[in-house]
């Protein structure tokens, strides 16, 4: 058989986790970029519509996808076997640094932003909250982007061990 179990394993877990990373790594260089140079009225009001937008079935899969592709590669392998341990340390690591910075450092923020009126917010108001968010987004932002790329790389190492 062409396709095994394992294989695919191993290309999902290559290809969602590379999806995440990409996803987040052009983020970093793309759209924050670009949001630091509008105003703050137009910063909060972009972001509220980011985030509720990117809530859609092709963000789930591909932010939820390596946890359980990683996963499964993982136990494709016996301990014995140093993929086991790289597979296992991509897990972990999109786990903690990309699933976990997400839902307990962007997510919290993006509540917080979600709840604003932004209609009727006066520009001193504006200007502090984005202040606060902003750089504390940025800085999650970052952290799961760089463990993002590292389960990625994980992966890749894993998947091309003899």
């Amino acid at each position: 058989m062409l396709f095994t179990f394992k294989s695919i394993s191993l290309f999902s877990a290559i290809l969602f986790t590379g999806l995440s990373a990409g996803l987040f790594y052009a983020w970093a260089v793309s759209v924050i970029p670009g949001t630091q140079r509008v105003s703050d009225a137009s910063y909060l009001e972009n972001m509220q519509q980011i985030n509720r937008a990117i809530l859609n079935p092709a963000f789930f899969a591909i932010f939820f996808g390596p946890l359980i592709a990683l996963g499964m590669s993982t136990i494709q392998f016996s301990p014995a076997h140093l993929a086991f341990w790289l597979f296992l340390a991509a897990t972990v690591c999109y786990l903690i640094g990309t699933f976990g910075v997400t839902a307990f450092g962007n997510v919290p923020l993006n509540d917080q932003l979600e709840i604003l009126e932004l209609v009727d917010m006066e520009p001193s108001k504006a200007k502090n909250f984005r202040a606060l968010y902003e750089h504390k987004w940025n800085r999650f932002h970052w952290l799961r982007t760089l463990a993002a790329v590292a389960s990625f790389v994980l992966a890749i190492l894993a998947a091309f061990l003899k």
